[in-house]
C-alpha cells in the first residue's frame, strides 16, 4: 500500500500536458534573462563607482586610473594598431601551445585511464612534472629555444600539459564501471568500449578540464611575454609599468579578461554541440 502511495506521488509530480512540459524551460529562460540583466547592472554600477572614486579624488589616478582614462588609452593604441596586434599575438601563442598539449594529453589520458600498465609507466613521470609551475620552465626554455615564438609555445605547453592530462585521467576514472562492464558483456571490444562508452561518458569532465587549463595557459603566456617578448599583452603590461603608465597596465589587464571571456563564450558554444545531453542539467 505504501509503495502504491509513493508511486502515485511520483506520478503526480511528472508533467503530463504540453503546457507543463514547456513551463520549466520557459521558467529557466526567464531566470537566465533576469540573471543576465542583474549581471549587466552590477558591471555598470561597479564601473560608475570606480569612475566616481577617481573623479572626486578619493584615489589618485596615478595609482588607480578611471575607466575613462583607460578607454582613452585604448582608443589611442587601437588607432595605432598596437592593442589588436598584442591581442592577436597572445591569443595565437595560447591557442597553438594549448592545442598541442590537448592533442597529446587527451589520447594519452584516455589510455592511461583505461590501462593500469600505462598508468604505472607514466604516472611517476607525471608526478615529477606536475608540481612544477610554468614559471620554472622559463629560464630553461630560454636556454634551449631562445626568446622566439617556439619558446612561447613551449611555455604554454609545459604549463598546460600535465594539469590537462590529470583532468582527462580523472574524467575517464569517473565513468560508471557498471556501464563499461555491461558493454563488454554485450560483446563490445576494447576499442568500441573506449569510443562508444568511455569517451562520451568522460567528455563533459574533459571539456570542463579544458576550460580550467585554458585559463592556466593564459597565465603562462602572460608570464613568458613579460620576461622576453616584443609583442603581446604581457609585454604591453610590463612595458607600461616601466614607463609608469598605469592606464596602459590596466588596459592590458582588461584586454586579457575580454579576450579570455570571448574564447570562453566560443568554447561554450562548441560544448553545447558536443554534449547536447548536458543542457538539461545546467
Amino acid at each position: 500500500m505504501s509503495v502504491d502511495l509513493e508511486t502515485a506521488k511520483l506520478t503526480a509530480e511528472i508533467p503530463t500536458t504540453r503546457a507543463e512540459i514547456a513551463a520549466e524551460p520557459l521558467e529557466q529562460k526567464m531566470r537566465r534573462q533576469r540573471n543576465r540583466v542583474i549581471s549587466i547592472i552590477s558591471v555598470i554600477v561597479f564601473v560608475a563607482v570606480w569612475e566616481a572614486v577617481g573623479r572626486f579624488g578619493l584615489v589618485s589616478p596615478i595609482f588607480l586610473p578611471t575607466p575613462s582614462m583607460i578607454y582613452q588609452e585604448g582608443v589611442m593604441l587601437y588607432e595605432q594598431g598596437i592593442i589588436q596586434a598584442d591581442i592577436l599575438a597572445s591569443t595565437r601563442r595560447v591557442l597553438i601551445g594549448f592545442g598541442i598539449s590537448a592533442l597529446l594529453a587527451i589520447p594519452l589520458g584516455l589510455l592511461m585511464g583505461t590501462s593500469d600498465v600505462l598508468k604505472a609507466i607514466f604516472d611517476p613521470i607525471l608526478s615529477i612534472i606536475r608540481p612544477l609551475p610554468a614559471l620554472s620552465w622559463i629560464p630553461l626554455s630560454m636556454l634551449w629555444l631562445g626568446i622566439g615564438e617556439t619558446q612561447k609555445y613551449a611555455i604554454v605547453f609545459m604549463g598546460s600539459f600535465a594539469p590537462l592530462l590529470v583532468y582527462v585521467i580523472d574524467a575517464v576514472r569517473r565513468v560508471d564501471p557498471l556501464i563499461i562492464k555491461a558493454a563488454k558483456n554485450l560483446g563490445a571490444g576494447r576499442l568500441q568500449v573506449l569510443k562508444e562508452v568511455i569517451l562520451p561518458g568522460a567528455l563533459p569532465h574533459i571539456l570542463s578540464g579544458l576550460k580550467v587549463v585554458l585559463a592556466v595557459a593564459w597565465t603562462c603566456i602572460i608570464s613568458a611575454e613579460m620576461v622576453g617578448a616584443s609583442q603581446g599583452l604581457g609585454f604591453r603590461i610590463w612595458n607600461a609599468k616601466s614607463w609608469n603608465n598605469t592606464p596602459q597596465v590596466l588596459l592590458g589587464m582588461v584586454g586579457i579578461s575580454v579576450t579570455v571571456l570571448t574564447i570562453d563564450v566560443l568554447f561554450k558554444t562548441v560544448e553545447k554541440r558536443l554534449i547536447p545531453w548536458e543542457r538539461s542539467r545546467r
